[in-house]
């Protein structure tokens, strides 16, 4: 559909309404922590096992067992950093992964860039987008090969970090009792697993069944992870709350197997198609030479770049974004290249997917006031777009039914249902499909507040904003590494890349400090400073603008802050970041870096 056919201004008329009225004073305040709710927080995936304190001295520790603490270890184990401890809250390795077991659950990034270490490993995916028990398996693939579990601590939270000086190394401390010392740690604790609740009025109060998805409860749905029909639903009324990611992945799951779903939205998903499908192994077999996978995660990063790919490798949702932009911007003549027309480009671009995107819901979905309520009016990248095959289906099922809560959200919980808009709508269950906390301090998600050299806490430290070199070190917290996207490549369509290159990065360094017997590397404060003026250089985040429906992209809907300003990327984006450090590493020169 070209933009000549639609009305731009009806429709940013419509999207500045409809954000409008799904702002909240309170912002990202608005959540409660699952924690806060002790029934609702256990671990329904591992039982408790009792362990003795550890006392002990490690080379190398790692905190978070998901894709970070794995690929990382992996890195490490090969560069010949026997002595790595991973310390993980979960009962086995794998993240955001080990928690999310909800039916339906699977990775939005397509797997052969998106599931770590294929290469290493040899694991050939089954899907172009691959379910969460096969990236579950592959997470234990890896902690296998490479020799993690031998010395991780599951169950285990750090609650304190502290580097000792005189003796050049962390004090690590946690609530299991344990205290021992690392020369070296690293912290992969990413926004993906505090699970947090909608603060809606009277969720301790309800009677019946009530649980989060990533504490999913198979003893009271049936079924299985693996996709077996939820039968003990057949004469149960369930609430799904919540219309994100994990929503749109589970409802066709609960549509099928419950006497009645209702699923309550305050704002919905836009829905683009998925067209998962098995990999051929024999396509796989002809692609799988050497260095294959880093080819691909080049290849998806320039796609998504303004240049001229000669190929789509890929070929999904994410390129299609910078494909269409492309086009847009090279269909006018040269002369008019520039950056007010790019922006133009892109947001006609934007324009007519979204129009296709509320298209498809009309071609889907049988009742119209449903599809009506169904279409995501806003610009694609102000949430994380979503890509889905069955969900829009599901509203066909004569058991499913879609409550809008034009905005408002759930009014309040009682001991037997959900209220909106004064109505009570009695069930048996209520799902919270609310996802994790995204907007909070860094310290304040991770757990603990690490204190580095001369009692300097990270939190005061960065008060002002994230200040780093590379992402990954801070000035003043030696042998300490961060695995994360911001301040970095920043590539948020597919962060596996980004912890890949950050393992690299850390690995190199370690090893060249063992090598060279030194006791500490710290990143100097003059090639900190330089590194942030040079990330804050550039224009800024394409997402997050608070005229964008509120969600945390945008901190819902306050905008970014002084300090939101920080977690930004390299000023020529993904591509540029990754030529960039792939250079400093090769170099051998280290340069920012001061070892003793």
């Amino acid at each position: 559909m070209s933009t000549t056919a639609l009305d731009k201004d009806a429709i940013q008329k419509k999207y500045k309404a409809e954000r409008d009225k799904r702002l909240r004073p309170e912002g990202n305040a608005q959540y409660k922590r699952l924690v806060e709710f002790e029934d609702l927080a256990q671990d329904p995936h591992s039982p408790w096992v009792d362990r003795a304190p550890v006392t002990d001295h490690v080379t190398f520790a790692f905190i978070g067992g998901g894709f970070a603490g794995l690929v990382v270890g992996a890195q490490l184990k090969q560069a010949g950093i026997d002595d790595f401890r991973v310390i993980e809250k979960g009962g086995d390795f794998g993240g955001t992964w080990y928690w999310n077991r909800y039916p339906g659950a699977q990775c939005d990034t397509a797997s052969m860039i998106y599931m770590p270490l294929l290469e290493e490993t040899g694991h050939m995916p089954s899907e172009k987008y691959a379910h969460a028990p096969e990236i579950r398996e592959h997470c234990q693939r890896i902690a296998n090969q490479f020799g993690l579990y031998d010395n991780a601590l599951f169950q285990t939270e750090v609650t304190d970090l502290e580097w000792d000086d005189a003796n050049s190394c962390w004090v690590v401390r946690t609530s299991r009792g344990d205290a021992f010392t690392a020369k070296y740690i690293g912290m992969g604790t990413g926004p993906l697993h505090v699970a947090k609740l909608p603060g809606i009025a009277g969720i301790e109060t309800f009677k019946g069944k009530s649980f989060h998805t990533s504490r999913w409860d198979y003893d009271y749905t049936g079924g299985d992870p693996l996709g077996a029909p939820l039968a003990n639903l057949a004469d149960k009324r369930i609430a799904l709350i919540g219309t994100g990611a994990t929503s749109v992945q589970c409802v066709p799951h609960l549509a099928k197997s419950a006497k009645q779903l209702l699923v309550f939205q305050r704002t919905p998903s836009s829905v683009d198609a998925r067209n998962n499908g098995p990999i051929d192994p024999d396509w796989f077999k002809s692609i799988a030479e050497p260095g294959w996978q880093q080819r691909w995660f080049d290849n998806f990063v320039e796609n998504q770049s303004q240049g001229m790919p000669q190929v789509d490798l890929v070929m999904d949702g994410w390129t299609e974004i910078s494909r269409r932009i492309r086009e847009k911007v090279m269909s006018l003549p040269p002369s008019d290249w520039t950056p007010e027309n790019m922006m133009m480009a892109f947001e006609d671009a934007d324009f007519e997917k979204m129009e296709e995107i509320r298209n498809r819901v009309d071609s889907i979905v049988d009742d119209g006031e449903t599809a009506e309520n169904l279409k995501a009016w806003y610009r694609q990248l102000c949430k994380r777009p979503c890509f889905h095959d069955a969900y829009l289906q599901a509203f066909n099922e004569p058991g499913t039914q879609l409550v809008d809560t034009d905005g408002k959200g759930v009014e309040r919980i009682t001991e037997t249902g959900v209220v909106v808009n004064g109505k009570e709508y009695e069930v048996d269950c209520i799902i919270y499909a609310s996802g994790f906390e995204v907007g909070s301090d860094y310290t304040a998600r991770a757990g603990f507040d690490m204190t580095g050299r001369d009692g300097q806490k990270l939190s005061e430290y960065w008060a002002n904003g994230m200040r780093t070199q590379h992402g990954i070190q801070v000035h003043g917290f030696p042998n300490a590494f961060i695995v994360q996207p911001s301040q970095a490549a920043n590539l948020i369509s597919n962060v596996p890349h980004n912890i890949v290159d950050h393992a690299k990065t850390i690995a190199a360094i370690v090893s060249h400090s063992e090598a060279a017997g030194h006791a500490q590397v710290d990143v100097t404060k003059e090639a900190e400073d330089a590194w942030v003026e040079l990330i804050l250089s550039g224009a800024g985040m394409m997402i997050g603008s608070p005229d964008c429906t509120p969600g945390y992209y945008n901190n819902e809907g306050k905008g970014l802050t002084e300090t939101n300003k920080y977690a930004v990327g390299h000023p020529g984006g993904a591509g540029a970041y990754f030529k960039h450090i792939a250079a400093w590493r090769e170099s051998g020169a280290f340069d920012g870096l001061t070892f003793r």
